[in-house]
């Protein structure tokens, strides 16, 4: 999952939602990292969603609807498709509004920058200055999220034109997504309620996606 399902999925408190958006950049075991305990917390909620996510049947089926020319980029596509799809369906899976969430989340954000690595901050403050969570729910920004994701690979890649892939299966892509997301929040809720009541970095083990 890209950005905004992570920080949906994990925002039970600010610390939480900063160790949901770190998950993409740190590295290593979680214990050793010289963070908060709650921040840990989330960048192990995030590992577990990203496990929980790629086995998925829903999502392998999402994979294979991307062509040949853009396969090896499939995961990286799919993830920014379903940020898209749960911004446009945002009312079913949240209580609030998309824009009241993304404006909450942003200020808890920059509140912790002294926790982030300097990369994680620099995304952290183009993503909140350019409202980048909100913006996906646009085909058009969508287009321009994943061209900027091109040019940031270090070699030749087929990821520019990519959001072409979700307009030519917009109706697959999308029933994947649907029949997807109330799986991974009843997982994801499962596992922060677990860590919660644990009071430690304890995890449930990963459920079967196919059960």
């Amino acid at each position: 999952m890209n950005f905004l399902a992570h920080l949906l999925l994990g925002s039970q408190s600010p610390e939480q939602a900063l160790g949901s958006m770190l998950g993409d950049f740190v590295k290593g075991p979680v214990h050793q990292l010289d963070l908060p305990e709650s921040v840990r917390e989330g960048i192990v909620l995030h590992r577990r969603i990203d496990s929980y996510t790629d086995a998925h049947p829903l999502v392998l089926q999402s994979k294979a609807r991307v062509s040949a020319e853009r396969r090896r980029f499939a995961g990286i596509l799919v993830d920014m498709f379903y940020d898209h799809l749960l911004a446009r369906h945002w009312s079913r899976f949240a209580d609030r509004q998309l824009e009241d969430f993304t404006r909450d989340v942003y200020q808890q954000l920059r509140a912790q920058r002294e926790w982030m690595p300097e990369r994680a901050w620099t995304v952290v403050h183009y993503m909140s200055e350019q409202d980048w969570l909100s913006s996906y729910a646009e085909l058009a920004h969508l287009h321009r999220a994943v061209d900027n994701m091109a040019r940031r690979l270090r070699r030749e890649n087929a990821l520019p034109g990519g959001v072409a892939e979700l307009e030519a299966a917009y109706d697959g892509f999308e029933a994947d997504f649907l029949a997807f997301m109330p799986e991974l929040q009843r997982y994801a809720e499962a596992q922060a309620a677990a860590l919660t009541s644990a009071g430690s970095l304890v995890i449930l083990p990963s459920s079967n996606p196919s059960a």
